[in-house]
C-alpha cells in the first residue's frame, strides 16, 4: 500500500512538471475523451466519471454496457494506471483514511450496504464536490445507474462509513 501512494505521490509530481506529450501514468488518461491537458489529475477523473451519467446499473458491470458500484470506481481509476479490486470493500482496503472535513474531489466515498445495521461496506462511489456540509458525490446505483447523490441524503448519511484518498 505504502508503495502504492509513494508511485501516486511521485506520479502527481510529476504530473506537474511535465507536458502532456509525454502519455504515463497522471500526466493524461489513457482516455481521449477528455482534454486532460487543462486539468489536473483529480479534475480529469472527476470529469472523466461525469461522462458516464445515466450508464445503466448492472449487476458485476464494469463496462459501458453498464456498472455495479465498485466497477465504476475501477474503470475510472484504471484510466489512470490505478488498479483497484472489483468489491468495495475490497476497495476501502487501499489509500489513505480522510476524515469528512478533509474530503475532496477524487476521494472515494464508503457505505454499509442495504443494512445500516451491517458493519461491512457495500457501496463505493467518487466524491465529486465539497462543501461545509455539503458532499456530493457519482456513484452506479442500483436505482438509476451512474447518478449523483448527497452525503446528507438520509438513506446516505445512515450508511456512512469511510472517506478514502487513492489520489494525492
Amino acid at each position: 500500500m505504502h508503495f502504492l501512494i509513494r508511485s501516486v505521490i511521485v506520479s502527481a509530481l510529476l504530473f506537474a512538471a511535465s507536458s502532456f506529450s509525454n502519455r504515463s501514468f497522471a500526466q493524461a488518461p489513457k482516455s481521449q475523451e477528455i482534454a486532460a491537458d487543462t486539468l489536473n489529475p483529480i479534475q480529469s477523473l472527476v470529469s472523466f466519471a461525469t461522462k458516464h451519467l445515466h450508464i445503466p446499473y448492472r449487476s458485476g458491470g464494469s463496462s459501458k454496457r453498464g456498472f455495479d458500484c465498485s466497477g465504476f470506481v475501477r474503470y475510472c481509476f484504471n484510466q489512470w494506471n490505478i488498479t483497484l479490486p472489483h468489491s468495495s470493500a475490497a476497495q476501502a482496503e487501499h489509500g489513505e483514511v480522510v476524515e469528512l472535513d478533509d474530503a475532496k474531489p477524487g476521494d472515494l466515498i464508503f457505505f454499509k450496504g442495504n443494512s445500516t445495521k451491517s458493519k461491512r461496506i457495500g457501496h463505493v462511489g467518487i466524491i465529486t464536490e465539497v462543501a461545509p456540509g455539503y458532499v456530493k458525490f457519482i456513484h452506479s446505483a442500483w436505482k438509476g445507474g451512474i447518478r449523483y447523490d448527497l452525503l446528507n441524503a438520509a438513506y446516505y448519511s445512515k450508511r456512512f462509513v469511510a472517506i478514502k484518498r487513492m489520489i494525492e
